[in-house]
């Protein structure tokens, strides 16, 4: 696994004129790769136990080809039509696509076929849809149980009372694999709330893992720019990116 690296303050993108420098890119992950050793060292964790996913969400394809050139192999987009576009360009199997944004009911036959791993499964009637159309078409559809650890009414997601009941109800679904968990911090520098937020979530995917005998506990999806260091530290397994790989977006 190759990891980003860290963002300098201040910085901005390096997409220019549709490009991406690869040699920035390669410096950040390079430089992200060691803030996970040290963080994971500093838990007592395995140091090679996070992947990084690429957020490519509205930059150029370019900055996906740069990614996969650079050994980042794991893409997340937001929104279905952006990563229809890309899947097409880029290619279905040229990278490991994650659909990372609220999937609404009626996109997902459209989804379906385009992610590998769905990082916002927040609600029954979304798993049910799901699992109609895994069955439909053959499928089976791989996803994570979005929680939400933060109380924030404005976060998608299973509170966390109730997370452990839905997950073991949707994990009876036909069709649908869980492979994990995910979950968002609030935006906050406050190391104890971040904290919080990612411990709590990592307790939860523990439990699911003991007493749901069809959850995979493979992934923990939490992390993102500003508080992956921190996430890492409380058992993320697989962190999401965007500014600490490509920088801020030109305006």
């Amino acid at each position: 696994m190759r990891g980003p690296g860290p963002l300098a303050p201040g910085s901005i993108a390096t997409v220019r004129s549709g490009m991406t420098d690869r040699q920035e890119l390669e410096r950040r992950l390079a430089g992200v790769e060691e803030d996970i050793r040290k963080a994971r060292t500093f838990a007592g964790l395995p140091v090679d136990g996070v992947d990084v996913l690429a957020v490519t969400k509205t930059r150029p394809s370019d900055a996906i080809r740069a990614a996969l050139a650079a050994g980042v192999i794991d893409i997340g987009e937001n929104r279905v039509p952006e990563m229809e576009a890309k899947v097409a360009e880029i290619g279905r199997s040229a990278a490991r696509w994650h659909l990372i944004g609220h999937l609404q009911r009626n996109k997902v036959r459209q989804a379906v076929p385009l992610f590998d791993l769905l990082h916002s499964l927040d609600s029954l009637r979304l798993a049910r849809s799901l699992s109609a159309e895994a069955v439909e078409s053959g499928r089976e559809v791989h996803a994570l149980i979005q929680i939400n650890t933060s109380g924030e009414e404005s976060k998608f997601g299973f509170p966390a009372e109730s997370a452990l009941d839905a997950t073991a109800e949707i994990c009876e679904l036909p069709g649908l694999v869980i492979d994990g968990m995910m979950t968002m911090a609030p935006l906050t520098d406050d190391d104890s709330v971040l904290r919080g937020t990612f411990s709590r979530a990592r307790a939860l995917w523990e439990e699911a893992g003991r007493v749901t005998p069809r959850f995979n506990a493979i992934h923990l999806s939490m992390g993102m720019s500003n508080d992956y260091r921190i996430a890492v530290e409380e058992g993320s397994t697989l962190i999401r990116l965007g500014t600490a790989l490509f920088g801020g977006r030109e305006v």
